[in-house]
């Protein structure tokens, strides 16, 4: 899957495919445990609503929806469980301190 061309790729596989980059171990039912959590940043708020209807659309879930004043994300939980975070950063909002 190309996530920006030339930039991000991600490789999804079957089970049993990917049972051969993990010898001797169990795939985790991300439906019930979390193993991973993956965070994507887009160059806009347009593109993570954009990118996250897509996801949906073709049967993921929303997840859940944050903004945070510089910080704008959509969560959406793919078909075998697993959350993707895709989210924007305006850093022209961000904080001068952010501990603050």
């Amino acid at each position: 899957m190309i996530v920006n061309e030339g930039a991000s790729y991600v490789m999804l596989l079957t089970e049993p495919r990917f049972h051969d980059f993990i010898p001797g171990k169990d795939v985790v039912d991300a439906k019930k445990l979390t193993e991973v959590l993956i965070a994507l940043s887009l160059p806009s708020r347009e593109k993570v609503d954009e990118m996250a209807d897509k996801a949906v659309a073709m049967g993921g879930r929303d997840y859940r929806k944050e903004e945070v004043g510089f910080m704008y994300t959509r969560a959406i939980e793919d078909l075998d469980g697993h959350v993707w975070e895709i989210f924007h950063m305006d850093m022209s909002k961000m904080p001068a301190n952010p501990q603050a």
